[in-house]
């Protein structure tokens, strides 16, 4: 079978994405009771795949659905969609929802997973997010509490990021109780006295594979790396922030708010941290 640029994977079959169907009585449908997970490759070598497919399990394990494959079928869903895409760099996105069955609350017995990935083009950060950075706005986070579980239902995230989008913002920073959490999709840092500060590995943020690998960065630097709970006063003092993602990589944010981070310009902890991360990926 010939694998084309919109092939995708679905319940053991590889087909064209528009052919691609799922019941609307899926779990993943009426309840986004399922999780899903975001694999960056560059030069169609997966990043930190092991990692990826940890947190895949862990999300599996916490929300009670059995993972479907073994870690080798895993990697070779992956491998065969990257080849089905032609640009180099590229993002695999997986799905496991618990599957279809009638519209109850409950878990449904003997019920067979639904499994969807697929892949598509990674468009890299622009030279102009890394040079002048992003513009972002504090907005109280109003998600359930088991944010550590990448699940499907993510209306929490998608109406947090209009909040951005409306004001024509790049991101939104989050805060529960006077304290930082993080982005829409992405982990939040502070930067203070040469410092780099992130929140705590809780059910209150979903810990982001960059979130180990930023703090690696920071040892490789000497840069000092402190996790604890951060007020909000701190990061509207900081001075600098940074975001990291799958998708965004690592990048500035230098005004919040309405109001400069630091001198408005992207910082030197953040060339230090922005510096590894590019050597890691041309290392792979």
């Amino acid at each position: 079978m010939t694998l084309g640029n919109d092939t995708c994977y679905l319940n053991g079959e590889y087909l064209p994405l528009d052919r691609a169907c799922v019941s609307v009585l899926d779990r993943g449908f009426i309840f986004g009771d399922g999780v899903y997970e975001v694999v960056p490759a560059y030069r169609k070598r997966p990043f930190r795949l092991e990692q990826h497919l940890d947190r895949l399990q862990r999300s599996l394990a916490e929300v009670r659905i059995d993972n479907p494959y073994r870690r080798d079928q895993w990697r070779a869903i992956i491998e065969r969609l990257m080849q089905s895409v032609l640009p180099d760099d590229l993002i695999v996105y997986l799905q496991v929802t618990r599957g279809v069955a009638k519209r109850d609350f409950a878990f449904p017995a003997d019920v067979a997973p639904t499994v969807f990935a697929m892949a598509t083009a990674l468009t890299r950060p622009s030279a102009d997010q890394r040079e002048k950075g992003l513009r972002a706005v504090s907005v109280p986070d109003l998600r359930w509490l088991r944010c550590d579980i990448k699940s499907v239902s993510l209306l929490g995230a998608v109406l947090a990021r209009q909040q951005a989008a409306d004001q024509g913002l790049d991101e939104v920073i989050q805060h529960r109780d006077g304290r930082l959490t993080e982005g829409s999709a992405s982990n939040i840092w502070v930067v203070k006295s040469g410092r780099v500060l992130g929140p705590p590995r809780d059910h209150l943020i979903l810990e982001g594979i960059r979130y180990g690998f930023i703090q690696e960065l920071c040892g490789r630097a000497s840069i000092p790396f402190e996790v604890r709970i951060i007020t909000m006063d701190e990061v509207r003092r900081a001075d600098e922030l940074m975001l990291s993602a799958a998708t965004r990589e690592v990048l500035p944010i230098v005004n919040l708010d309405g109001r400069r981070v630091g001198d408005g310009r992207p910082g030197p902890v953040y060339s230090k941290i922005r510096r590894g991360y590019d050597d890691a990926i041309a290392a792979l």
